[in-house]
């Protein structure tokens, strides 16, 4: 009885590890064909090690790249956040700049406030900008690329 009750869960937990694996194929042959929201769900995979993936930092970093070089904003901030933690890459305060201020100049938010131009800035509130950034480079990268394995 218990052999046969482990040969179902066995059964079970492979089918489930196929179902996952499928997903992540599908997202990696949309990837590899240029779409920017796959390049960073594949990216988030690498990140996050799932869907039968290996944690893989600099392929984490070499995904979101691409989607960031192809404009989409939240790649944007991912990558700078990975650059300014040397998150699968050579720490380059610069690149991270660089990026954050792409996204700045599409209004995110998030990157304003790191980069010090939202309105408390430009205002008379004391704000330490630089624990900030670093605060944010040690959360952004896991909490986009959960993002991204959620967005459709």
């Amino acid at each position: 009885m218990y052999k046969i009750l482990g040969f179902c869960w066995l059964i079970l937990l492979s089918s489930t590890a196929f179902a996952q694996s499928a997903e992540g194929i599908h997202i990696k042959q949309l990837a590899e064909q240029g779409d920017a929201l796959a390049q960073a769900k594949l990216a988030s995979l690498y990140l996050l090690g799932r869907d039968g993936l290996e944690k893989n930092e600099p392929q984490a970093a070499d995904w979101m790249e691409k989607a960031a070089k192809q404009g989409l904003v939240d790649a944007q901030v991912a990558i700078a956040a990975m650059y300014d933690r040397g998150m699968g890459v050579n720490a380059d305060r610069d690149k991270a700049t660089a990026w954050y201020e792409k996204a700045a100049a599409k209004g995110h938010a998030t990157s304003l406030a790191i980069l010090g131009k939202n309105d408390a800035a430009k205002g008379s509130v004391q704000f330490n900008y630089q624990a900030m950034r670093l605060s944010a480079a040690k959360s952004i990268p896991s909490e986009y690329a959960k993002k991204f394995l959620t967005s459709k």
